[in-house]
Order: structure tokens, then sequence, then C-alpha cells
């Protein structure tokens, strides 16, 4: 059997196996829209604010309109107590409550300082942020029209005081993510993952279902059987990673500082050792279903061991060196420095020469788990 009818009988058996068709061509396209669903909105706004104001004075009232008008805010209402505020965020009504104290107004007439107390639900950490953003904004907007107030009744010139109330001016411009949203941030690394494991899955439901009988695998070499199906598996990814990288980066709006031949050469070796560890990892199983239990099962922590939703150097340092022979580790890291920080190619040449290496280490142990498992079909043929 020639290489190209190699190609052509491994491309058949994918595709005829539901199960493994189902998990390329149904995973992929599946969670290329599950996966960046919650975060199409991508930064929340008008989140949900109780107020507790115990001043009622003009001032305070000033405060909560300027929150009212933030694009983060939208002030559901007022109550008399936190009790009754705590009520609103424990019942979901409201996300966040602030706490106008007594006295607000009179003490920074006088140029006392003033305290005003926040409280929220952490556990969403974007729309906690967004609520705090929004009130730190409308409380340096009242800071500084008492301050302009004061400096007025000094006789201070008008257009003096507005300038040196507005001295410093934040011009803050986003390097890597424009829009500031999270569905930029968090989908270049999670499509690389999801290829990841789609790749490990398909070649394993492949591998464990041969192993333990007869069949066309058994009629070609180790070497010349993983080439033909690395090959293979390669020509159904070269579609998947072009649907991934050009169609949903554009739908997404993700940010593109690469050229398409850097980022075609950089995939290359990540696509290329995925595939030989999925066949090396096939030749530890002979039941179908245990690889794709096993890869769902560490699907987690291998993206927070990526390092691009966690920072690395919260992550335990066995946990980070063990995470270096994972494939997609390095191709995800060596992804986002690349294609959406704008690095230069060299910066990541080490992550790429890993990647090659991870692939020449993978293609080794496949070799010896086939042959490994072509004598242990031998030994029980004889039985």
């Amino acid at each position: 059997m020639n290489m190209w009818r190699l190609i052509l009988t491994e491309l058949k058996a994918i595709i005829s196996d539901k199960a493994i068709a189902v998990t390329l061509f149904g995973g992929v396209l599946f969670y290329s829209i599950l996966y960046p669903l919650p975060y199409l909105n991508q930064v929340p706004t008008e989140q949900q604010l109780i107020v507790v104001d115990l001043d009622h004075s003009s001032l305070s009232r000033q405060l909560i309109r300027h929150a009212d008008a933030s694009a983060k805010i939208q002030v559901i209402g007022q109550v008399g107590s936190i009790t009754e505020a705590k009520r609103f965020i424990e019942t979901r009504k409201a996300h966040g409550l602030l706490v106008i104290p007594e006295g607000f107004r009179r003490d920074l007439m006088l140029g006392k300082g003033v305290t005003l107390s926040y409280g929220g639900d952490a556990s969403y950490f974007l729309i906690y942020s967004a609520v705090v953003e929004g009130l730190v904004s409308a409380g340096m907007d009242a800071g500084k029209q008492v301050q302009l107030i004061g400096m007025l009744a000094q006789g201070t010139n008008p257009k003096q005081a507005q300038e040196s109330v507005n001295s410093i001016h934040l011009n803050s411009v986003p390097a890597f993510n424009p829009s500031l949203g999270y569905t930029p941030y968090v989908v270049p690394g999670l499509f690389l993952l999801i290829l990841h494991q789609t790749l490990l899955i398909g070649t394993g439901i492949l591998g464990a279902g041969q192993w333990r009988q007869k069949g066309y695998w058994q009629q070609v070499s180790p070497v010349q059987l993983l080439c033909g199906r690395i090959l293979a598996f390669m020509l159904i990814y070269l579609f998947f990673t072009s649907f991934y990288v050009g169609y949903c980066y554009h739908w997404y709006n993700v940010s593109i500082q690469a050229s398409l031949g850097v980022v075609a050469l950089w995939l290359l070796p990540f696509l290329l050792a995925t595939a030989a560890a999925g066949v090396a990892m096939s030749t530890l199983f002979t039941r179908r279903d245990l690889p794709t239990q096993v890869l769902l099962l560490i699907s987690m922590p291998i993206l927070f061991v990526s390092g691009f939703v966690w920072p690395i150097a919260l992550i335990p340092e066995p946990l980070v060196l063990g995470s270096q022979f994972i494939p997609a580790v390095p191709a995800i890291m060596g992804m986002l420095e690349l294609n959406q920080m704008g690095a230069s190619w060299a910066s990541v040449m080490p992550k790429w020469l890993q990647l090659w290496g991870l692939f020449a280490v993978f293609f080794g142990l496949a070799i010896l788990g086939i042959k490994r498992r072509a004598r242990l079909l031998a030994e029980a043929n004889q039985l």
C-alpha cells in the first residue's frame, strides 16, 4: 500500500466513523459558537446600582445623577438603610450598592476627607469592576466640582480654576485589545485549545478502536502508518484552522498583527506535534470511549496552565514545567504574542523550536506504541 492510498484509507476511516466525525466536524463548529457566546456583549454596561443616601443634600443628589449618567451604571432606586440595599444584591435585583454618608456635602465644603462606601457581588469580576469604575469616575467628578466651587469663592479666575482642576488628562490607548472586550482576549487561546483537544480525541478514538483487531494498519510499517495518519488529519485540520484563524477571527473582531505566512509557519509544528501526541496516546487504550473521557477531564487544567486566563506566577512550578510537554501550552502563548501582541519572530523562536522538539518526541513514542500494539495483537492471535 503506497502513501497516497494509505492517506485515502485513513480519511475514509475518519469520515465513516460517526464518533470521530461528530467530534471533529461537529465539535469544531459547535464550540466556535458556544465558547464565545457568553462574551458577545464584550464590555458590561448599565449595571444595576442601589443607593443609600444618608446626606440628602444637593451634592449627594448630584453625585447620584452623575453615577446614573455613567455608561457603566444604572441607578435603579434609593433605600434608607444598608440592610435593605443588601437584599437587592442577594436577590440579584442589583449588582452593587453605594452608601453616601451623613454630612457628605458639609465635610467636602469644609475641606475634610469623605469616604464613599461601596458594596457588591464580586462573583463576576467584570461586572464588579465595571460598577467600581463607574463609581470612581462619578466620585472624582463630584470632588472636582466642589474644588472648583471653592476656588471660585476665593476669587480665582474661572479659566485658571478650570485648568487647575483638570490639570491632568488621562489618554488611555489599549495596546493589544482595542475594544477592551473579553471576546478578543479569550477567543484566540480557546480556539487553539479546541483544535488541540479535538485532534487528540479524533486520533485517540481511531487508534483505540483499531489496535485490538486486524486491519489495513497491519499491512504497512509503523513509520508509514504514522506518517499517513498524521497527513490525513493534517488535511482535515488545515480546513479547521483556516476557519478559526480566518473567518472566526474576523467575525469576533479579534485583532491580527502577524501575516498569514507567519501564522501558518507557527501552526505547522503545533498541529504535527498534536497529531503525533494523539497517535502515541491512542496506543495506551483499547476502548474507544476512554480517550474522550481522559481528554475532557484535563481540558480545564490545560486552559489554566497555558497562562492566558490565569497568571503563571500563581501556578505551582511543577505544574508549569510539566505543562511544557503539552503542545497547546507553548502554541497558545506563542500565538498570542505573535498574532495579538505583534511580537517579533525571534522572540517566539524558542517556543517554535519547542513545538518541533515535542513533535520529534511524540513521533518516537508513537512508533514504539504502534510496534507494541502490533506485537500484542500477534501474540493474542497465536493464542
